[in-house]
């Protein structure tokens, strides 16, 4: 039985999180299928200093291939892409990404809103915008992004999160298809993938 209202003409699916969303993700990308269909493009808070070891933590469990792109890379189905510790990573209408070192936007290089925003002018009703557990409010108008054009909106549970206020801000500036824990997002993009079956 279908619990989400879903199609199978989406593109992309967009991750953003920061404080308390690592464990999240590597649950979410440890449940995926290797066969997954859809590129899954992540903005992640981390320090900007630190550039490797990242993608190896979440590839430990991952059954999908996870990569920083480089600048003009094309977005392949089937591909995790996590945005480059101090870059901005943009989506462009091309399919491909573009990496910039912009002044920080909420604090935070990569910033969330930068990646969910682009992502949503260029996929608009073919894209699914998730927004995990962090500590400010990046994110939150990249998922009103995703929400005006037409995209399905995601947020973690706030009561579930180790810190609510990325998800809160979204919830106070749009409208928010689905308020979703852990296992619940897990269990929809699961269920996205069999409508690709």
């Amino acid at each position: 039985m279908t619990r989400y209202s879903l199609h199978n003409g989406f593109k992309a699916v967009v991750i953003g999180g920061s404080a308390g969303s690592f464990q999240g993700i590597i649950k979410i990308l440890s449940q995926l299928p290797a066969d997954f269909p859809l590129p899954i493009i992540m903005a992640l808070h981390r320090l900007k200093h630190v550039r490797h070891g990242f993608v190896e933590a979440l590839s430990i469990k991952s059954k999908l291939k996870i990569a920083e792109p480089d600048d003009k890379e094309s977005i392949k189905r089937g591909s995790v892409y996590l945005a480059p510790a101090n870059y901005h990573m943009s989506v462009e209408l091309g399919n491909y990404f573009s990496l910039s070192t912009e002044m920080m936007l909420n604090n935070s290089r990569p910033a969330i809103d930068i990646t969910l925003s682009s992502a949503a002018y260029a996929y608009k009703t073919k894209l699914i915008g998730i927004l995990l557990s962090g500590a400010n409010k990046d994110g939150g108008l990249g998922m009103k992004s995703i929400h005006d054009r037409g995209g399905v909106t995601i947020v973690q549970t706030p009561a579930e999160c180790m810190i609510d206020t990325m998800p809160k801000a979204a919830l106070s500036l749009t409208k928010i298809d689905y308020t979703l824990g852990i296992d619940q997002i897990i269990d929809f993009l699961k269920e996205l993938y069999h409508q690709y079956k």
